[in-house]
C-alpha cells in the first residue's frame, strides 16, 4: 500500500512512500546472514570513475539471500517478512526443519508461519519451488532458472512474475515480464507466484535527496555544456542535439542502438522479442 506524506514542505508535497508497516513483520536482520559492502562509488580497481552518476548513499549490509534453494523435500517454515536495501522486493527468513536458516525472495501474499516445500513435485501454493515440468501452463512464476543448477537469475524486481505457455519435449516456454517468449529447459526450477512489494513502481521519489541516499548523484544535460565537454553542448540559448541521433558524451549512439551481438548462441532460445 502507497503512503503519501503531507505537503509540510516543497520535498515532501509529491513524496510517497510503501507503508512497510502493513507487509514487514520484523524490522532487524538475521545477523548470521548479513555480508558486509563495499561502496565502489562507480569505480575500477584503479579508482578511476567507470559508471557515472554514483556515490554517497546510506551505509547498508547485504543480505544472504539463497536464489537457488537447493534444500530439497525439507519443509521450510516462514519466520518473518523483511526489508532488502539492496533489492525492490521484500526477503523471507525461513527455518528448515533441520534447524539452518536461510533468506529466499518473499511472494506475494507469503504470510509467517507457512510451511514452504522446495522439490521437484512441490505443490502448488506461492513461494514453493519446482521444476517447470510439473508446473501447469497459465500459472505465474518467478526466480527463474536459466540454466539447471545454476539458481534463479531473471524474474526477480518487485511485482514481476512470467508465465508457464508450454511444455515440450525438452524445453518449456515462458513468457517474461518484458513480454519475451524464452524456451528453457523444463528441469530448471521457478517458484510459484508473483514477487511481493507490487506497489513499489507507484513511489514518487519527491525530492532528490532521496536518489542521494540510494546512492545517485546529479546527471548533467549535455545539452547544458560546451561542445569540448558533450556533443549536445553548445549554441546560443537553448537549442537542439542537431544531430541525427542522441550521443553520449564519447559519441556513441546512445538511443536505439541495438547492443546485442547478432550471432549470440542464445538467439536461438529467444521465440518472439520483446515489444
Amino acid at each position: 500500500m502507497i503512503k503519501h506524506r503531507k505537503p509540510t514542505t516543497p520535498g515532501r508535497r509529491k513524496s510517497s512512500v510503501v507503508d512497510y508497516r502493513e507487509a514487514l513483520t520484523k524490522t532487524t536482520p538475521e545477523k548470521s546472514l548479513l555480508a558486509p559492502i563495499r561502496s565502489m562509488s562507480g569505480r575500477n580497481s584503479r579508482g578511476v570513475i567507470t559508471v557515472r552518476h554514483k556515490g554517497g548513499r546510506n551505509k547498508r549490509m547485504y543480505r544472504l539471500v539463497d536464489f537457488k534453494q537447493k534444500r530439497f523435500d525439507i519443509e521450510a517454515i516462514v519466520q518473518s517478512i523483511e526489508y532488502d536495501p539492496n533489492r525492490s522486493a521484500f526477503i523471507a527468513l525461513v527455518t528448515y526443519t533441520d534447524g539452518i536458516k536461510s533468506y529466499i525472495l518473499a511472494p506475494g501474499k507469503l504470510t509467517v508461519g507457512q510451511r514452504l516445500l522446495f522439490s521437484k513435485q512441490a505443490p502448488l501454493i506461492p513461494g514453493n519451488r519446482l521444476t517447470l515440468e510439473f508446473i501447469p501452463v497459465g500459472t505465474e512464476i518467478y526466480n527463474l532458472e536459466l540454466f539447471p543448477g545454476k539458481g534463479g537469475q531473471i524474474i526477480r524486481s518487485a511485482g514481476s512474475a512470467g508465465q508457464v505457455l508450454a511444455v515440450e519435449d525438452t524445453y518449456a516456454l515462458v513468457k517474461l515480464p518484458s513480454g519475451e517468449v524464452r524456451k528453457v529447459h523444463k528441469t530448471v526450477y521457478a517458484s510459484i507466484g508473483r514477487v511481493s512489494n507490487e506497489s513499489h513502481m507507484l513511489e514518487n521519489i519527491g525530492k532528490a535527496g532521496r536518489n542521494r541516499w540510494r546512492g545517485v548523484r546529479p546527471a548533467v544535460r549535455g545539452s547544458a555544456m560546451n561542445p569540448v565537454d558533450h556533443p549536445h553542448g553548445g549554441g546560443e540559448g537553448r537549442q537542439p542535439i542537431g544531430l541525427k541521433s542522441p550521443k553520449t558524451p564519447w559519441g556513441k549512439i546512445a538511443l536505439g542502438k541495438k547492443t546485442r551481438k547478432k550471432n549470440k548462441p542464445s538467439n536461438k532460445f529467444i521465440i518472439s522479442r520483446r515489444k
